[in-house]
């Protein structure tokens, strides 16, 4: 029997994104449900990012905070021409000597996946690391951070501007919310079967909370006790007090090898709290 055994964990990732997790999920005995409450896709307009691509010489630094703006960033980046899809050296030759800066070991592997190695990847798997571990002296450069066109946090534009560089932001990808909640994931809500629901970023917290009152009412938050809200770090820890009211689990690493078999079953059904536990290692990035 796995760590998770008996345990019933909502995935609230994007459909896309979530098989990964849900394996890991389930290979510890763990049964697992999904309410996807991301969405993602191109941006309303390419444009921007055409630009900056046309334009990639002028930076020194690339930075690319989540999977998804690698993705969607090489997609363009081989659509429009300007990098051959192959080989990996002609795709260097045409980045030249732009260096890039990632966050989280999953933005890394997927970077590396499209023939690139990180030139600076921070201790800490949060975009705040970035700067504060930045390798070079910001003032002067000119930095492109290709991103999500909207609802991203501005904390790491701001702090880059205040240290004195140049930072060119463009969509390259965007994340709404899907119209509707998955109607299974609702009844397991309705009838409070669930021991958790996890929760990988602010957005998925805000959307959650959109979708279910759209389909529970406006007395969703009663249907939440007795079920263990997990996040993954700080800032989707904040978005789960403004929106859920609270926070059980929030997560010691930010990787999904981090998910160990030392996760115990630590989510028992009718207990409308659930503490922080030193030992869980819960990791949904």
């Amino acid at each position: 029997m796995g760590s998770l055994t008996g345990q019933r964990i909502l995935i609230t990732r994007a459909a896309s994104q979530s098989s990964t997790f849900r394996d890991l999920l389930e290979a510890q005995g763990a049964t697992v449900m999904e309410m996807p409450t991301l969405e993602i896709g191109p941006p309303s307009s390419w444009a921007e990012l055409d630009g900056a691509i046309a334009q990639l010489s002028r930076y020194h630094w690339l930075v690319l905070t989540s999977a998804n703006a690698v993705e969607f960033f090489w997609q363009r980046l081989e659509a429009i021409g300007d990098l051959p899809s192959a080989p990996a050296s002609s795709r260097a030759d045409a980045l030249g000597q732009l260096k890039i800066a990632v966050v989280g070991q999953k933005t890394a592997a997927v970077l590396r996946q499209k023939g690139f190695e990180p030139s600076f990847t921070p201790p800490d798997f949060i975009a705040d690391s970035l700067i504060e571990h930045f390798p070079a002296a910001v003032a002067g450069l000119k930095i492109l951070f290709p991103r999500v066109e909207s609802g991203g946090r501005e904390v790491l534009v701001h702090a880059f501007r205040a240290a004195g560089a140049e930072v060119t932001e463009v969509a390259a990808y965007e994340s709404g919310c899907p119209k509707l909640a998955d109607p299974v994931a609702i009844a397991a809500l309705r009838d409070r079967t669930l021991t958790a629901i996890t929760f990988a970023s602010s957005k998925t917290v805000r959307h959650f909370a959109q979708l279910a009152q759209q389909a529970l009412g406006d007395q969703w938050q009663q249907q939440l006790e007795g079920i263990a809200i997990a996040s993954i770090g700080p800032q989707t820890s904040a978005a789960c007090l403004q929106q859920l009211g609270r926070v059980d689990v929030e997560a010691t690493e930010y990787t999904l090898e981090g998910l160990t078999g030392r996760s115990p079953s630590i989510f028992p059904l009718g207990r409308t709290h659930c503490p922080f536990v030193d030992n869980f290692s819960l990791t949904i990035r």
